[in-house]
């Protein structure tokens, strides 16, 4: 069973593409938002998904990103995510924080969705019970 902790709305910008002789790489600037039971923030200075495939078109992806914002305590707090894997073995992230309330996301198995939403994606992080 899982439960969810944190969910981020993603809004995407303008990526950017280099295609060499073996692998393609794109990298996706985004900026958003971040709500759950434990934290509301804000993605701080944007953050940016880098996908990597090769000829086969097989890759993945790895986001790094840091939200600023409050835990539920009301203590301001950041956390970084990075956030790696590919839509056939699903997603899995890890997390840095400076809350003392969010630390155990720090050493617990989390795992990520993501799909697509108007203008970006919606990013949902879950923690096993």
């Amino acid at each position: 069973m899982q439960e969810l902790i944190l969910e981020i709305t993603v809004a995407c910008q303008e990526a950017h593409t280099v295609k060499g002789h073996s692998r393609q790489v794109t990298m996706i600037p985004f900026t958003g938002q971040a709500e759950g039971p434990l934290f509301h923030g804000r993605i701080l200075g944007g953050g940016v998904d880098t996908q990597i495939f090769d000829a086969n078109g097989c890759g993945g992806l790895s986001a790094r990103y840091m939200l600023e914002g409050v835990d539920a305590a009301g203590t301001p707090c950041r956390i970084f995510i990075q956030n790696q894997g590919n839509s056939r073995e699903g997603f899995v992230p890890w997390v840095v924080t400076d809350s003392p309330l969010l630390a155990s996301w720090e050493t617990e198995p989390l795992s990520a969705t993501v799909e697509g939403a108007p203008g970006g994606v919606t990013v949902r992080i879950y923690r096993k019970i």
